[in-house]
């Protein structure tokens, strides 16, 4: 199989920095991924950022269809032309924040399984568009910055822990589950990644009466970290007009003591609050 190297010179590819490219050359770092996504014949593939399309190649191997998402227009040519020996690859040139994957699942009879290197300019927007498609997605291995992975997969009570790793993890199973050196890519970035695997389960972690406000609750809880919880919550927009005998009850109805910070709550510990205080507020 052509190398990532051998495949930018031969088409005299520049990366492009108003799109955040840097591409893998590590042949084994990119078998590795591809290994982690476990994918089957059976399996659709939702492959974000394709590139040049060596991992594409790798996951043709074993996958029943793949499309290959790519938004530069000169990559897509690449791609077309690499891959049009494959009748499995369908490349879908846009941007993936506008991409439909409920449509690719009605035509299948699995979930989708999503693998890709994520833009560190564009990780979070993509992570939250995937949660709200995470209904057809099975699972999704996906590599970014390290430091955000490092959130993203935090526990409580760490520096870490924020409310990317709150929301995630109450609708996802994550784990991180290897690191890539900045000197595997080209050009070199200046910070180091990670790739992170993770599902979407049939149901949350707790059963919430109203996600939308259990995200703006989490978003709240985090708006000074040095600041107690119950501080936090009596300033949110969210919680205006509610009386502070409310907001105090559902603490205690929580278990929660007042005097805890955001940072302190599992994720469970915040599934109940938000649960309690949209009860108490009807």
């Amino acid at each position: 199989m052509t190398t990532p190297r051998e495949i930018i010179t031969c088409y005299a590819i520049k990366p492009r920095k108003n799109l955040g490219q840097s591409f893998l050359m590590e042949d084994n770092v990119i078998r590795n991924i591809a290994a982690k996504a476990n994918v089957t014949g059976d399996d659709i593939v939702v492959e974000i950022g394709a590139g040049i399309g060596v991992l594409t190649e790798y996951l043709a191997q074993n996958a029943a269809r793949i499309i290959a998402v790519e938004l530069d227009d000169k990559l897509v040519e690449v791609l077309k032309d690499r891959l049009s020996g494959y009748n499995n690859i369908q490349i879908y040139h846009g941007n993936i924040l506008r991409f439909d994957f409920r449509t690719i699942a009605r035509t299948g009879r699995q979930k989708i399984k999503v693998i890709g290197n994520i833009p560190y300019n564009i990780s979070s927007p993509v992570l939250f568009y995937l949660l709200s498609f995470r209904s057809v997605i099975d699972s999704f291995v996906l590599m970014m910055q390290k430091e955000v992975i490092d959130r993203l997969v935090a526990s409580p009570g760490g520096k870490s822990y924020g409310v990317p790793s709150v929301i995630l993890q109450m609708f996802a199973t994550v784990e991180k589950v290897f690191d890539v050196p900045a000197a595997c890519f080209y050009p070199r970035p200046k910070v180091e990644s990670s790739v992170m695997k993770g599902f979407f389960p049939e149901t949350s972690m707790i059963n919430l009466i109203d996600e939308d406000f259990f995200v703006r609750l989490v978003r709240d809880a985090f708006a000074q970290r040095r600041k107690m919880l119950i501080n936090n919550l009596k300033q949110s927009k969210l919680l205006e007009g509610a009386p502070e005998s409310l907001l105090k009850e559902s603490l205690i109805m929580a278990g929660i003591d007042s005097g805890r910070r955001g940072e302190t709550l599992s994720i469970e510990e915040f599934g109940h609050l938000s649960n309690i205080l949209k009860d108490g507020m009807k």
